[in-house]
């Protein structure tokens, strides 16, 4: 068997068994042999005979372990199906990226609750792993245990797991203060167009952090005599931006103030879990931050991303868009609270519960029920703005809603280079969508929605508002190449076919 044989389908057992939320040493015990021998297998170093693939696969309960590759994973959804009953919001995903990546301040063993099991993830534990950090999948897989080496293995990076993920530009806050020089590879992730990394440096040269981007990499270095000896003032108002000054400043020994800083969900999430790890900071959910850093952090910290406000946008937009009555549960209302005030103004029909405290305590969460409704275009134009504004991946949800609606709805996404133009696939669907020009496009409702074969666009909110469509669509239609969908939600047709919707895995033979 090939050597290249041999790694890809080292590949997919990893990718199995942490699917299926074991560690190495677990899988091992099951086959009767070591978990060093797991390991070579992993990594492709071990010839592996047929028999013992037929072993692992029915270990695993995964019909994933095969021979050859399995190829890229497409969903067949029947379509013109009403939703009913609830679902819980699932933890946010960019909460969990950015607790992965503040997971490297830590010398000491992280545990995150009720991580998202989702393909973001799975690349940075890839990274992590690869360099050293030891992470397992604890309480029946829902929990995650994080425990960080003595030093760091950064020339044995993952790349090809680093590059999949726009996310590893987020290891250069908490790097800067563990090593002097190291490389990172490109990041990754969505294509929406030329996303610069320069408003990061402009807050960690501040730090004494220089990068030079040379043949895939960037390249830093730290002058541990640069100092910030002034408040931080960001170019962008970005989430990712604030979370690397944050983590910058949480191992720095002195008072950092960030000005213009993000106030979103994922921001405050990550201030509370440095809270826990012993770093104040004082204006959390302001465009002001106070860090008061702690040099070294070496602390058993158990923390709880709060519920996913896009996650919950897009249930409820699935509710809208199939004329379903649906109780989207655990929503953290008061990042959705400017999305409901614009579907009020359309007409939406809906209850909310009173208040109550996600797991962090922190967090505000209501359950929301929707009902089918008659809803007509906005007035004004939907835009994103910085929070607490309507949230920027929450745009394209509204091109759905709007094709609903009854006239036309104006959406201006301004933030991203191409994200308007996947909005138009919608149109292969019956969608009437007319671009005006790269960030705005024209929506004309109600739609009769149709089904249709199609390429998955390769950005995750508009991937999702096009399956959305095809379950509002009579008929059978296919979505193929879907990893992008998986990069940001856990078991998405699982959880929606629990619901009433009727979506199948299936790869091509």
């Amino acid at each position: 068997m090939s050597d290249d044989y041999l790694v890809r389908i080292g590949k997919l057992i990893r990718d199995a068994r942490q699917h299926r939320g074991w560690t190495q040493a677990q899988l091992a015990e099951a086959l009767g042999t070591s978990q060093s021998a797991v390991n070579r297998i992993e990594r492709g170093n071990q010839n592996i005979s047929l028999e013992m693939i037929a072993r692992i696969g029915e270990a695993l309960d995964s019909e994933i372990v095969s021979l050859g590759y399995a190829g890229p994973m497409h969903l067949r959804v029947v379509g013109g199906r009403r939703l009913s009953g609830a679902i819980d919001v699932k933890t946010s995903k960019n909460a969990c990226v950015a607790l992965l990546c503040a997971s490297l301040l830590n010398k000491g063993r992280t545990v995150l609750r009720r991580v998202a099991r989702i393909e973001e993830v799975y690349r940075l534990l890839e990274v992590l792993n690869s360099i050293g950090v030891r992470t397992r999948w604890i309480n029946d897989g829902v929990d995650l245990e994080i425990v960080p080496p003595a030093e760091l293995e950064m020339d044995a990076i993952d790349a090809e797991a680093a590059v999949r993920t726009r996310s590893i530009i987020m290891f250069l806050g908490p790097l800067l203060h563990r090593m002097d020089a190291f490389k990172l590879p490109y990041a990754g992730g969505c294509d929406l167009g030329t996303r610069t990394i320069e408003p990061h440096m402009i807050a960690l040269r501040r730090f004494g952090l220089d990068v030079a981007a040379t043949e895939g990499h960037y390249h830093a270095r730290v002058d541990r005599s640069v100092r910030p000896d002034r408040p931080i003032v960001l170019t962008e108002r970005g989430d990712t931006v604030t979370e690397n000054a944050l983590l910058a400043a949480a191992r720095h020994d002195g008072v950092t103030v960030i000005r213009n800083a993000s106030s979103n969900y994922m921001v405050q999430d990550l201030c509370f879990f440095l809270e826990a790890l012993g770093v104040r900071v004082e204006g959390i959910g302001t465009t002001t931050l106070t860090v008061h850093g702690v040099p070294d952090i070496d602390v058993d910290v158990d923390y709880s991303p709060s519920e996913d406000p896009v996650e919950a946008m897009s249930l409820l937009a699935a509710a809208v868009v199939t004329e379903s009555e649906l109780t989207v549960r655990r929503v953290p209302i008061e990042f959705l609270e400017i999305e409901l005030a614009v579907l009020e103004e359309m007409g939406l029909d809906h209850d909310r519960s009173p208040e109550y405290c996600a797991d962090n305590g922190r967090t505000r969460l209501v359950d929301l029920t929707v009902r089918p409704s008659k809803l007509e275009a906005p007035i004004d134009k939907i835009h994103p703005m910085p929070f607490p504004g309507l949230n920027i991946d929450n745009v394209p949800f509204f091109a759905a809603i709007a094709a609903s609606a009854q006239g036309k709805t104006l959406i201006h996404d301004w933030v991203y280079d191409n994200r308007a133009i996947y909005l138009t696939d919608l149109n292969r669907l019956g969608g009437r969508l007319q671009l005006l020009d790269p960030h705005r496009v024209l929506v004309e409702g109600p739609t009769r929605w149709r089904a249709a074969e199609m390429m998955c666009p390769p950005a995750l909110r508009p991937a999702v508002v096009v399956l959305l469509a095809m379950m509002a669509a009579e008929g059978t239609s296919v979505l193929r190449n879907v990893y992008v969908i998986n990069r940001g939600y856990e078991d998405l047709a699982e959880r929606l076919n629990s619901i009433g919707a009727q979506i199948e895995i299936f790869r091509d033979i």
